[in-house]
């Protein structure tokens, strides 16, 4: 029995083992349908509001390491805040070092079905908008667009969460922002100090979570859920004299 132990503790290991790298290599698939463009010029252009409510990427935190989603990978606003890993492949535009970017998902690149030609955002392609600078890092700016792979890749993020306020007395509306993990938020709820229940929020559009209660001069605690189901609680990060237009930081991230 004494020699038995040591054989069964090996055979767990091994399993262990097995699983880790098993579920490691899902985790590590590249999709390889997908092109790239570009947008602006290498200052951005666009990085104010945009589809998924973001207001500015620069002070929230995003940058130029950003793109623009076509129908097939936003997912009416679903996918935004997620983390992607982008590779040019299979084109003599690509750059010879073979870089890679990663980019968080903050816009929206809508179809146009007026057009034959340039319909790269049109359904069922998978496209990213890149800012210009990020797609002179993988290719050349004479190639227009390219070939990529790309994969899901955890978002790295500095601080907590981040919440701003919005909307008026008896309708909020929170931007979820600076979310580190998957990245995008698939559930918000809402704890004002009076209130001993958690409340459900809906999303508005992109990671904007709307709640119609007035809530003045309370503390407000939320709940945030990713799409991997993973939960962080923000106990009173909003203080009871708060005002719309005002962020504030959690302890807290994925």
């Amino acid at each position: 029995m004494v020699r038995f132990l040591p054989f069964l503790y090996y055979c767990f290991l091994a399993i262990t083992i097995a699983l880790s790298l098993s579920c490691q290599a899902t985790n590590d698939e590249w999709v390889t349908d997908a092109h790239a463009t570009f947008y602006g010029d290498m200052k951005g252009g666009e990085t104010m509001y945009g589809a998924c409510g973001y207001k500015d990427l620069y002070s929230q935190g995003y940058g130029l390491e950003t793109a623009a989603l076509s129908t097939a990978l936003f997912n009416n606003g679903s996918a935004c805040g997620s983390c992607y890993e982008i590779q040019c492949i299979n084109s003599k535009w690509c750059k010879p070092s073979h870089n890679t970017i990663r980019i968080t998902a903050t816009n929206f690149c809508p179809p146009n079905y007026t057009k034959t030609v340039d319909i790269w955002c049109n359904p069922p392609q998978k496209h990213f908008d890149l800012s210009l600078k990020m797609f002179l890092t993988i290719a050349e700016y004479k190639a227009g667009i390219v070939p990529v792979r790309f994969r899901r890749v955890p978002c790295v993020r500095k601080g907590g969460l981040k919440f701003l306020l919005q909307g008026n007395q008896g309708w909020y509306l929170v931007l979820v922002f600076n979310v580190g993990g998957v990245g995008n938020v698939a559930d918000v709820k809402i704890k004002p100090s009076n209130s001993p229940n958690w409340m459900q929020m809906t999303r508005n559009w992109g990671q904007n979570w709307q709640f119609t209660k007035n809530l003045i001069g309370q503390s407000l605690s939320f709940q945030v859920t990713t799409s991997d189901g993973k939960i962080v609680q923000s106990n009173n990060v909003v203080p009871a004299n708060w005002q719309f237009g005002q962020t504030f930081e959690g302890s807290k991230n994925f």
